[in-house]
């Protein structure tokens, strides 16, 4: 007999999914990612063993006291807020500005109005390195947002070590067990993390873990592709006490204000911006698009 048959019907922690939704029965049938995300994870693991080695190291610099402006803080007010990101490569356009300069690109963003900056440090299919955030986070006072691939909790250590604001967490990356210790760490360390989604049983697994800031992410990273249906659908099941934020696909003004309509709070962007000549003016005119707040 299946297990939900004869018993009441459970509510998530979103309350529109219920426990007997098809949604819902992915929430506890987790495997391993494939395609592009799980070779990708399979580097991130390897890259965490490493660190196993400074693990001390880490942690006395992830303990010392310093000032880091709060990411989900920057995010408020009455336009939309810009995440602006720093991208030197990606599986799905190549080369994008291999000679970037993240202290002039985070310059430029920080003039420009972004409320803060994602520096992609993933360095094999996004070329990307740790000194890119530690050079935007000395060029500005923008909240820093490290994206990569956590796996690991030393991972998370290291974030706080090279004085994030926050990291990325992609909930399809982790199974419900990890996901838990990660976000339990990162409340530890006091560092903030990006929970990003791409589906209504992500999103619960998400608030079961505690997320405060919700990233929904267009594009399916084992396939690369990308679905403009997917932050209209999920952004309005975010509960409003907690940020949305769009992610993948927006470029232009009409593209930000889809998903202002959408009912989310800020969008993240990558690739225009990066290889834009003139990144602050882009920011700019995004910066300026208001928000829907009676979407969600």
């Amino acid at each position: 007999m299946p297990e939900n048959v004869g018993r009441p019907t459970e509510h998530l922690p979103n309350s529109k999914i219920i426990r007997t939704s098809p949604e819902a029965q992915g929430f506890s049938q987790w495997s391993s990612p494939v395609g592009t995300l799980g070779e990708l994870i399979q580097a991130a693991t390897i890259r965490a063993q490493a660190l196993a080695a400074r693990t001390g190291e880490l942690e006395r610099l992830a303990a010392e006291p310093r000032a880091v402006p709060s990411f989900a803080g920057a995010l408020g007010g009455p336009s939309i807020a810009v995440i602006a990101e720093i991208k030197r490569a990606s599986p799905s356009r190549g080369d994008i500005n291999k000679g970037i300069s993240a202290a002039r690109q985070a310059r430029a963003y920080e003039a420009g109005g972004a409320a803060a900056v994602s520096v992609l440090t993933e360095p094999h299919r996004f070329g990307g390195r740790d000194s890119d955030l530690t050079d935007a986070a000395r060029a500005c006072e923008l909240p820093m947002l490290k994206k990569d691939f956590h796996v690991s909790e030393i991972q998370l250590i290291e974030a706080k070590a090279m004085g994030s604001s926050a990291a990325l967490i992609i909930v399809r990356a982790l199974s419900p067990a990890r996901l838990r210790a990660m976000a339990a760490v990162a409340r530890d360390i006091d560092l903030e993390i990006l929970f990003e989604i791409r589906d209504e049983a992500e999103l619960d697994r998400a608030l079961e873990a505690g997320a405060l800031t919700i990233g929904v992410n267009n594009r399916d990273l084992e396939t690369l592709e990308v679905d403009p249906t997917t932050v209209p659908r999920i952004v309005p099941l975010i509960p409003r006490d907690r940020i949305a934020i769009a992610e993948s696909g927006y470029s232009t003004i009409a593209d930000v204000q889809t998903a202002a309509r959408a009912g989310a709070d800020a969008v993240l962007v990558g690739s225009v911006l990066s290889a834009s000549a003139d990144p602050g003016a882009t920011v700019r005119a995004m910066s300026a698009v208001a928000r829907f707040t009676s979407v969600r």
